[in-house]
Protein backbone atom coordinates (compact mmCIF):
# COMPACT_ATOMS: atom_id res chain seq x y z
CA UNK A 1 0.00 0.00 0.00
CA UNK A 2 1.70 3.65 -1.15
CA UNK A 3 1.72 6.43 1.31
CA UNK A 4 -1.56 8.35 -0.36
CA UNK A 5 -3.22 5.37 0.81
CA UNK A 6 -2.27 5.17 4.07
CA UNK A 7 -3.11 8.84 4.31
CA UNK A 8 -6.28 8.31 3.00
CA UNK A 9 -7.35 5.44 5.36
CA UNK A 10 -5.98 7.79 7.96
CA UNK A 11 -7.76 10.37 7.31
CA UNK A 12 -11.86 9.06 6.05
CA UNK A 13 -14.04 6.35 7.92
CA UNK A 14 -13.07 2.86 7.02
CA UNK A 15 -16.67 2.02 5.68
CA UNK A 16 -15.98 4.71 2.95
CA UNK A 17 -13.32 3.20 1.26
CA UNK A 18 -13.23 -1.11 2.78
CA UNK A 19 -15.19 -3.39 0.21
CA UNK A 20 -18.87 -3.19 -0.20
CA UNK A 21 -19.47 -5.81 2.71
CA UNK A 22 -17.56 -3.72 5.20
CA UNK A 23 -19.33 -0.72 4.14
CA UNK A 24 -22.63 -2.62 5.14
CA UNK A 25 -21.54 -3.93 8.09
CA UNK A 26 -19.81 -0.02 9.16
CA UNK A 27 -22.98 1.88 8.53
CA UNK A 28 -24.99 -0.67 10.41
CA UNK A 29 -22.98 0.21 13.45
CA UNK A 30 -23.19 3.63 13.04
CA UNK A 31 -26.84 3.29 12.72
CA UNK A 32 -27.44 1.33 15.74
CA UNK A 33 -28.59 -1.96 13.50
CA UNK A 34 -27.80 -5.93 13.92
CA UNK A 35 -26.23 -6.15 10.92
CA UNK A 36 -26.61 -10.38 10.95
CA UNK A 37 -30.48 -9.33 11.74
CA UNK A 38 -30.71 -6.60 8.91
CA UNK A 39 -33.25 -6.25 6.34
CA UNK A 40 -32.41 -7.01 2.54
CA UNK A 41 -30.61 -3.76 0.71
CA UNK A 42 -33.48 -1.41 -0.90
CA UNK A 43 -33.46 -1.23 -4.66
CA UNK A 44 -31.38 1.74 -5.62
CA UNK A 45 -32.88 4.94 -5.09
CA UNK A 46 -34.39 6.95 -8.89
CA UNK A 47 -33.78 10.24 -7.61
CA UNK A 48 -31.10 12.74 -9.04
CA UNK A 49 -29.10 11.71 -6.12
CA UNK A 50 -29.07 8.76 -5.11
CA UNK A 51 -27.83 7.27 -1.83
CA UNK A 52 -25.49 4.67 -3.66
CA UNK A 53 -23.84 4.07 -6.90
CA UNK A 54 -24.07 1.46 -9.29
CA UNK A 55 -21.19 -0.28 -7.46
CA UNK A 56 -23.12 -0.21 -4.11
CA UNK A 57 -20.83 2.47 -2.73
CA UNK A 58 -22.23 4.60 -0.16
CA UNK A 59 -23.68 8.58 -1.03
CA UNK A 60 -23.92 11.52 1.09
CA UNK A 61 -26.97 12.59 0.50
CA UNK A 62 -27.71 16.22 -1.14
CA UNK A 63 -27.46 19.27 0.99
CA UNK A 64 -30.41 20.78 -0.97
CA UNK A 65 -33.05 18.02 -0.59
CA UNK A 66 -35.58 19.84 1.81
CA UNK A 67 -35.98 18.38 5.34
CA UNK A 68 -39.62 17.13 5.46
CA UNK A 69 -41.37 18.13 9.20
CA UNK A 70 -44.68 15.92 9.29
CA UNK A 71 -47.48 18.22 9.75
CA UNK A 72 -48.83 18.84 13.70
CA UNK A 73 -45.83 16.53 14.93
CA UNK A 74 -43.76 17.42 18.02
CA UNK A 75 -41.17 18.62 15.54
CA UNK A 76 -43.96 21.29 13.81
CA UNK A 77 -45.13 22.70 17.06
CA UNK A 78 -41.60 23.03 17.79
CA UNK A 79 -40.98 24.92 14.52
CA UNK A 80 -43.97 27.14 14.70
CA UNK A 81 -43.02 28.15 18.31
CA UNK A 82 -39.43 28.75 16.94
CA UNK A 83 -40.56 31.18 14.75
CA UNK A 84 -42.86 32.67 17.06
CA UNK A 85 -39.95 33.74 18.93
CA UNK A 86 -38.34 35.06 16.04
CA UNK A 87 -41.31 36.85 14.65
CA UNK A 88 -42.60 38.93 17.94
CA UNK A 89 -39.15 39.32 20.05
CA UNK A 90 -37.33 40.92 16.79
CA UNK A 91 -40.54 43.22 15.56
CA UNK A 92 -41.15 44.57 18.90
CA UNK A 93 -37.85 45.29 20.17
CA UNK A 94 -37.41 46.91 16.45
CA UNK A 95 -39.82 49.51 17.26
CA UNK A 96 -39.00 50.18 20.65
CA UNK A 97 -38.52 53.98 19.66
CA UNK A 98 -42.13 54.11 18.48
CA UNK A 99 -43.30 52.18 21.31
CA UNK A 100 -41.36 54.68 24.24
CA UNK A 101 -43.19 57.50 22.77
CA UNK A 102 -46.47 55.96 22.60
CA UNK A 103 -46.30 55.09 26.34
CA UNK A 104 -45.39 58.26 27.52
CA UNK A 105 -48.21 59.87 25.26
CA UNK A 106 -50.36 57.61 27.33
CA UNK A 107 -49.15 58.51 30.11
CA UNK A 108 -48.27 62.11 30.80
CA UNK A 109 -49.95 63.65 27.22
CA UNK A 110 -50.08 67.64 28.49
CA UNK A 111 -45.55 67.03 27.79
CA UNK A 112 -45.57 64.41 24.95
CA UNK A 113 -48.61 66.40 22.78
CA UNK A 114 -47.71 65.21 19.47
CA UNK A 115 -46.07 62.18 17.87
CA UNK A 116 -43.12 64.47 16.45
CA UNK A 117 -43.19 66.37 19.57
CA UNK A 118 -42.60 63.07 21.55
CA UNK A 119 -39.42 62.26 19.47
CA UNK A 120 -38.04 65.70 19.88
CA UNK A 121 -38.80 65.87 23.71
CA UNK A 122 -37.01 62.62 24.01
CA UNK A 123 -34.05 63.48 21.98
CA UNK A 124 -33.46 66.11 24.37
CA UNK A 125 -33.73 65.11 27.49
CA UNK A 126 -32.71 61.67 27.47
CA UNK A 127 -30.20 61.77 24.26
CA UNK A 128 -30.68 58.70 21.24
CA UNK A 129 -30.27 55.99 23.67
CA UNK A 130 -33.42 56.89 25.24
CA UNK A 131 -34.60 55.64 22.13
CA UNK A 132 -33.81 52.11 22.95
CA UNK A 133 -34.73 52.11 26.86
CA UNK A 134 -36.15 49.25 27.98
CA UNK A 135 -34.95 46.95 25.35
CA UNK A 136 -34.30 43.61 27.16
CA UNK A 137 -37.25 43.60 28.69
CA UNK A 138 -38.81 43.82 25.42
CA UNK A 139 -37.21 41.19 23.75
CA UNK A 140 -37.30 38.68 26.68
CA UNK A 141 -40.97 39.37 27.13
CA UNK A 142 -42.35 39.51 23.62
CA UNK A 143 -39.65 36.51 22.94
CA UNK A 144 -41.79 34.50 25.14
CA UNK A 145 -45.05 35.42 24.34
CA UNK A 146 -44.19 34.74 20.65
CA UNK A 147 -43.45 31.23 21.71
CA UNK A 148 -46.53 30.52 23.58
CA UNK A 149 -48.84 32.64 21.07
CA UNK A 150 -47.78 30.80 18.01
CA UNK A 151 -46.84 27.77 19.30
CA UNK A 152 -50.43 27.38 21.32
CA UNK A 153 -51.99 28.67 18.74
CA UNK A 154 -51.46 26.07 16.16
CA UNK A 155 -52.21 23.46 18.90
CA UNK A 156 -55.13 24.63 19.34
CA UNK A 157 -56.35 25.20 16.20
CA UNK A 158 -55.81 21.72 15.48
CA UNK A 159 -57.20 20.47 18.55
CA UNK A 160 -60.50 22.17 18.45
CA UNK A 161 -61.12 21.18 14.77
CA UNK A 162 -60.52 18.03 16.03
CA UNK A 163 -63.10 18.36 18.63
CA UNK A 164 -65.57 19.77 16.02
CA UNK A 165 -65.13 17.57 13.29
CA UNK A 166 -64.35 18.06 9.53
CA UNK A 167 -67.56 18.76 8.74
CA UNK A 168 -67.90 21.36 11.32
CA UNK A 169 -64.39 22.97 11.20
CA UNK A 170 -65.38 23.60 7.69
CA UNK A 171 -68.74 25.39 8.56
CA UNK A 172 -67.09 27.24 11.79
CA UNK A 173 -63.21 27.93 10.77
CA UNK A 174 -63.89 31.36 12.35
CA UNK A 175 -65.02 30.49 15.30
CA UNK A 176 -61.92 27.94 15.83
CA UNK A 177 -59.56 30.58 14.83
CA UNK A 178 -61.15 33.31 17.51
CA UNK A 179 -61.22 29.99 20.22
CA UNK A 180 -57.46 28.99 19.80
CA UNK A 181 -56.03 32.44 19.51
CA UNK A 182 -57.86 33.15 22.46
CA UNK A 183 -56.51 30.18 24.37
CA UNK A 184 -52.83 30.47 23.26
CA UNK A 185 -52.70 34.48 24.08
CA UNK A 186 -54.22 33.39 27.91
CA UNK A 187 -50.70 31.19 28.33
CA UNK A 188 -48.86 33.93 26.43
CA UNK A 189 -49.56 37.03 28.75
CA UNK A 190 -48.33 35.18 31.48
CA UNK A 191 -44.90 34.71 30.37
CA UNK A 192 -44.91 38.66 28.75
CA UNK A 193 -46.57 40.14 32.15
CA UNK A 194 -43.36 40.37 34.32
CA UNK A 195 -41.47 42.01 31.47
CA UNK A 196 -43.98 43.93 30.28
CA UNK A 197 -44.28 45.48 34.07
CA UNK A 198 -40.62 46.32 34.13
CA UNK A 199 -40.98 47.60 30.56
CA UNK A 200 -42.83 50.60 31.04
CA UNK A 201 -41.71 51.73 34.21
CA UNK A 202 -38.22 51.38 32.71
CA UNK A 203 -39.48 53.71 29.75
CA UNK A 204 -41.95 55.92 31.40
CA UNK A 205 -39.60 57.28 34.46
CA UNK A 206 -36.36 58.10 33.02
CA UNK A 207 -34.70 57.86 36.88
CA UNK A 208 -35.99 54.74 37.31
CA UNK A 209 -33.57 52.03 36.12
CA UNK A 210 -31.23 51.77 33.02
CA UNK A 211 -32.69 48.40 32.21
CA UNK A 212 -33.84 44.81 33.28
CA UNK A 213 -30.59 44.25 34.93
CA UNK A 214 -31.73 46.84 38.08
CA UNK A 215 -35.07 47.32 37.03
CA UNK A 216 -36.38 44.12 37.98
CA UNK A 217 -34.51 44.05 41.33
CA UNK A 218 -35.79 47.87 41.63
CA UNK A 219 -39.65 46.90 40.84
CA UNK A 220 -39.33 43.76 43.28
CA UNK A 221 -37.93 45.34 45.81
CA UNK A 222 -40.70 48.11 45.67
CA UNK A 223 -43.61 46.15 44.73
CA UNK A 224 -43.15 42.76 45.45
CA UNK A 225 -43.19 39.75 43.17
CA UNK A 226 -46.85 39.42 42.86
CA UNK A 227 -46.49 43.46 41.75
CA UNK A 228 -45.13 41.83 38.55
CA UNK A 229 -48.44 40.73 37.54
CA UNK A 230 -50.59 43.59 38.53
CA UNK A 231 -51.58 44.33 34.82
CA UNK A 232 -52.12 40.65 34.12
CA UNK A 233 -55.94 41.29 33.95
CA UNK A 234 -55.81 44.47 32.11
CA UNK A 235 -52.79 42.75 29.65
CA UNK A 236 -55.31 39.74 29.23
CA UNK A 237 -58.05 42.29 28.10
CA UNK A 238 -55.31 44.19 25.69
CA UNK A 239 -54.24 40.85 24.07
CA UNK A 240 -56.75 38.25 24.16
CA UNK A 241 -58.89 40.41 21.77
CA UNK A 242 -56.10 42.00 19.69
CA UNK A 243 -54.75 38.25 19.10
CA UNK A 244 -58.31 37.24 17.92
CA UNK A 245 -58.61 40.04 15.92
CA UNK A 246 -55.00 39.59 14.70
CA UNK A 247 -55.22 35.62 13.89
CA UNK A 248 -59.12 35.68 12.49
CA UNK A 249 -58.72 38.56 10.24
CA UNK A 250 -55.30 37.10 9.52
CA UNK A 251 -56.86 34.33 8.06
CA UNK A 252 -59.71 35.72 6.61
CA UNK A 253 -57.95 38.06 4.79
CA UNK A 254 -55.36 35.48 3.26
CA UNK A 255 -58.26 33.52 2.34
CA UNK A 256 -60.30 36.40 0.31
CA UNK A 257 -56.42 37.68 -1.44
CA UNK A 258 -56.13 33.55 -2.64
CA UNK A 259 -59.63 33.44 -3.46
CA UNK A 260 -60.43 36.70 -5.19
CA UNK A 261 -56.93 38.58 -5.99
CA UNK A 262 -54.73 35.79 -6.94
CA UNK A 263 -56.46 33.47 -10.03
CA UNK A 264 -53.47 31.08 -9.38
CA UNK A 265 -54.29 28.26 -6.49
CA UNK A 266 -51.78 28.90 -3.31
CA UNK A 267 -49.93 25.78 -3.52
CA UNK A 268 -48.65 26.66 -6.94
CA UNK A 269 -47.92 30.32 -6.55
CA UNK A 270 -44.27 30.85 -5.45
CA UNK A 271 -42.75 31.66 -2.20
CA UNK A 272 -42.25 35.24 -2.36
CA UNK A 273 -45.88 35.66 -3.68
CA UNK A 274 -47.13 33.62 -0.39
CA UNK A 275 -45.06 36.15 1.87
CA UNK A 276 -45.84 38.68 0.05
CA UNK A 277 -49.62 37.72 0.87
CA UNK A 278 -48.72 36.69 4.34
CA UNK A 279 -47.21 40.10 5.03
CA UNK A 280 -50.29 42.43 3.21
CA UNK A 281 -52.24 40.07 5.37
CA UNK A 282 -50.86 41.11 8.68
CA UNK A 283 -51.17 44.58 7.54
CA UNK A 284 -54.54 44.99 7.51
CA UNK A 285 -55.28 42.53 10.48
CA UNK A 286 -52.70 45.01 12.66
CA UNK A 287 -54.73 48.00 11.86
CA UNK A 288 -58.47 45.97 13.07
CA UNK A 289 -56.20 44.85 16.23
CA UNK A 290 -55.07 48.14 16.94
CA UNK A 291 -58.24 49.68 17.04
CA UNK A 292 -59.81 46.72 19.40
CA UNK A 293 -57.48 46.37 21.56
CA UNK A 294 -56.10 50.43 22.13
CA UNK A 295 -58.40 51.20 25.43
CA UNK A 296 -56.98 48.35 27.48
CA UNK A 297 -53.52 49.21 26.17
CA UNK A 298 -54.10 52.53 27.65
CA UNK A 299 -55.04 51.42 31.17
CA UNK A 300 -51.77 48.67 31.19
CA UNK A 301 -49.34 51.75 30.56
CA UNK A 302 -51.33 53.62 33.05
CA UNK A 303 -51.49 51.26 35.90
CA UNK A 304 -47.89 50.15 35.42
CA UNK A 305 -46.34 53.23 35.56
CA UNK A 306 -48.01 54.59 38.83
CA UNK A 307 -47.88 52.37 42.27
CA UNK A 308 -51.22 51.78 43.81
CA UNK A 309 -53.05 53.25 40.70
CA UNK A 310 -56.86 51.54 39.84
CA UNK A 311 -58.72 51.35 36.38
CA UNK A 312 -61.05 53.96 38.04
CA UNK A 313 -57.87 56.31 38.48
CA UNK A 314 -57.02 55.79 34.63
CA UNK A 315 -60.53 56.56 33.37
CA UNK A 316 -61.07 59.42 35.88
CA UNK A 317 -57.83 60.84 34.74
CA UNK A 318 -57.98 59.74 31.29
CA UNK A 319 -61.70 60.16 30.33
CA UNK A 320 -63.15 57.84 28.23
CA UNK A 321 -62.80 59.66 25.19
CA UNK A 322 -58.73 59.44 25.57
CA UNK A 323 -58.83 56.03 26.70
CA UNK A 324 -60.07 55.19 23.37
CA UNK A 325 -58.33 57.76 21.27
CA UNK A 326 -55.10 59.06 23.22
CA UNK A 327 -52.02 57.67 20.91
CA UNK A 328 -54.63 55.63 18.80
CA UNK A 329 -52.57 57.22 15.08
CA UNK A 330 -49.08 56.17 16.78
CA UNK A 331 -50.12 52.71 17.50
CA UNK A 332 -52.01 52.18 14.04
CA UNK A 333 -49.14 52.89 12.49
CA UNK A 334 -46.95 50.92 14.97
CA UNK A 335 -49.29 48.08 15.46
CA UNK A 336 -50.29 47.56 11.16
CA UNK A 337 -46.28 47.60 10.46
CA UNK A 338 -45.25 45.16 13.63
CA UNK A 339 -48.38 42.61 12.86
CA UNK A 340 -47.52 42.57 8.95
CA UNK A 341 -43.83 41.96 9.91
CA UNK A 342 -44.83 38.96 12.24
CA UNK A 343 -46.75 37.62 9.85
CA UNK A 344 -44.11 37.52 7.37
CA UNK A 345 -41.19 36.19 9.43
CA UNK A 346 -43.19 33.77 10.65
CA UNK A 347 -44.00 32.50 7.47
CA UNK A 348 -40.41 33.06 5.76
CA UNK A 349 -39.51 31.22 8.66
CA UNK A 350 -42.12 28.17 7.98
CA UNK A 351 -40.94 27.77 4.81
CA UNK A 352 -37.49 27.69 5.63
CA UNK A 353 -37.74 24.78 7.39
CA UNK A 354 -40.24 22.95 4.82
CA UNK A 355 -43.36 24.28 6.45
CA UNK A 356 -46.39 25.90 3.70
CA UNK A 357 -47.35 29.48 4.84
CA UNK A 358 -50.45 30.01 7.21
CA UNK A 359 -53.55 30.32 5.78
CA UNK A 360 -55.30 30.73 2.54
CA UNK A 361 -57.01 27.55 2.16
CA UNK A 362 -60.43 26.70 4.23
CA UNK A 363 -60.44 23.63 5.68
CA UNK A 364 -62.45 20.68 3.70
CA UNK A 365 -65.43 19.04 4.92
CA UNK A 366 -65.20 15.09 5.13
CA UNK A 367 -67.30 13.66 2.18
CA UNK A 368 -70.91 12.72 2.81
CA UNK A 369 -70.01 9.49 1.77
CA UNK A 370 -67.72 9.29 5.02
CA UNK A 371 -70.17 11.60 6.96
CA UNK A 372 -73.55 8.94 6.54
CA UNK A 373 -72.38 6.19 8.26
CA UNK A 374 -71.32 8.37 11.66
CA UNK A 375 -75.06 9.42 11.31
CA UNK A 376 -76.77 6.57 10.83
CA UNK A 377 -74.57 5.31 14.10
CA UNK A 378 -75.39 8.24 15.91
Amino acid sequence: MDLSDKSRQSLLPSFLYSSTATKTVGLERILGRNPSSAEPAAPALTSPVDRRDSAGSFLIQAPSEPRKIEMYSPAFYAACTAGGIASCGLTHTAVTPLDIVKCNMQIDPAKYKSISSGFGILLKEQGFRGFFRGWVPTLLGYSAQGACKFGFYEFFKKYYSDIAGPEYAAKYKTLIYLAGSASAEFIADVALCPMEAVKVRVQTQPGFARGLSDGLPKFVKSEGYLGLYKGLVPLWGRQIPYTMMKFASFEMVVEMIYKYAIPTPKDQCSKPLQLGVSFAGGYIAGVFCAIVSHPADNLVSFLNNAKDATVGDAVKKLGLWGLFTRGLPLRIVMIGTLTGAQWGIYDAFKVMVGLPTTGGVAPAAAPAAELAPLKVSA
